[in-house]
């Protein structure tokens, strides 16, 4: 239920969502959120209350940056005890990306932090916006009976669904059901009712304060497999200086071509100290490298499973690790380690 005494701080990053068309122009530009009510006047009903905080200028999703990231949590830990919940508007392109290290870099997080954006920018008239932007800061608001959030943890809402930041990807450029969440479920559904599956909510230790992680490491990348793939691709994507971890997305259930020259490569940066993880092309399904004998080869030259994990998931969770200092056994250890609910450990 919404707690009448709630207070929400409405983030605008950017994107999509913030923009109207300029009658004379035609252009889309960012509209003054200082005149919110006026843009949405459904948010002068809502039985709680909604600040503002603006990005300026604001930015495109395209350009985010871990500086950025940092910029986000800096700015819910500075106002983390002086509200309730915390609504964050940004671009639906790199979103997925942003709710990931999010999620890492805010550890016990006793208050919801929701992500959402739009298809359409929030002056047309059939945009998506306006009830994205509701139904997060109501989500952001509700109480269970006992008082504590419904949703103590970083989520994406879009179209209808409630989803785990860190489980979420964007899978269309251009339908309203912008997002999915492939190997976790729902954690709410809206309709008439927003109907919460308080089973797959992760819920915090409310005697431990949130503590927020800022250093976050660079030297992180991402391999894709493809039929074809050549010594000299792999090579020079393996032997960037500086290079600590990568993921590696392979085919099916965790496979990867068996050349030996391939393995060798592998096998060397492994030794090397780069950290390896291997996750999935596929939309669903989780990296199960002893299934078959070509997964096999790629445990045994030292590549770790990142199972069920996203993309996005897993280049956050090497960026803030390596932040942490951790050494490369370290990370490897954790990686296949459920941290905040970002994979299904088997």
């Amino acid at each position: 239920m919404t707690d009448i005494n709630a207070k929400v701080l409405l983030i605008y990053t950017g994107g999509t969502i913030g923009m109207v068309e300029n009658p004379e122009t035609g252009a889309l530009e960012p509209f003054n959120f200082s005149h919110l009510g006026s843009n949405v006047p459904e948010i002068q009903r809502l039985n709680f209350s909604v600040d503002t905080y603006l990005f300026d200028p604001p930015i495109d999703s395209s350009d985010v940056s871990p500086a950025k990231w940092q910029e986000m949590a800096g700015i819910i830990e500075d106002n983390y005890e002086g509200y309730d919940g915390f609504v964050i508007l940004h671009g639906t392109d790199t979103m997925a990306y942003t709710a990931s290290a999010l999620s890492f870099m805010l550890e016990n997080l006793t208050k919801p932090v929701i992500f959402t954006g739009s298809q359409l920018p929030i002056g047309k008239y059939r945009s998506d916006g306006k009830e994205n932007l509701i139904t997060a800061l109501e989500i952001a608001a509700d109480k269970d009976p006992d008082g504590n959030p419904m949703v103590p943890e970083l989520c994406i809402y879009m179209q209808n669904l409630l989803m785990r930041g860190n489980r979420t990807m964007k899978v269309s450029a251009d339908d309203f059901s912008a997002f999915n969440s492939p190997n976790y479920p729902y954690l709410a559904e809206v309709g008439v009712d927003i109907r919460y599956e308080y089973k797959f909510i992760l819920q915090p230790d409310y005697s431990s304060p949130a503590t927020f992680n800022y250093a976050l490491d660079h030297h992180v990348s991402v391999l894709k497999l493809f039929p074809g793939i050549t010594p000299e691709v792999v090579h020079a994507h393996l032997s960037v200086p500086g290079l600590k971890g990568v993921v590696l997305e392979t085919y099916g259930s965790g496979n990867s071509p068996s050349a030996k020259w391939f393995i060798d490569l592998l096998h060397e940066a492994v030794d090397r100290g780069i950290v390896v993880v291997n996750v999935t092309q596929c939309l669903y399904g989780s990296v199960e490298m002893h299934r078959y004998e070509n997964g096999q080869k790629l445990q045994k030259a030292g590549v770790v499973s990142g199972f069920d994990m996203t993309t996005e998931a897993a280049l956050a969770k090497l960026m803030i690790l390596f932040g942490a200092g951790k050494t490369p056994d370290e990370v490897t250890r954790l990686m296949p380690v459920s941290l905040r609910g970002e994979l299904t450990q088997r």
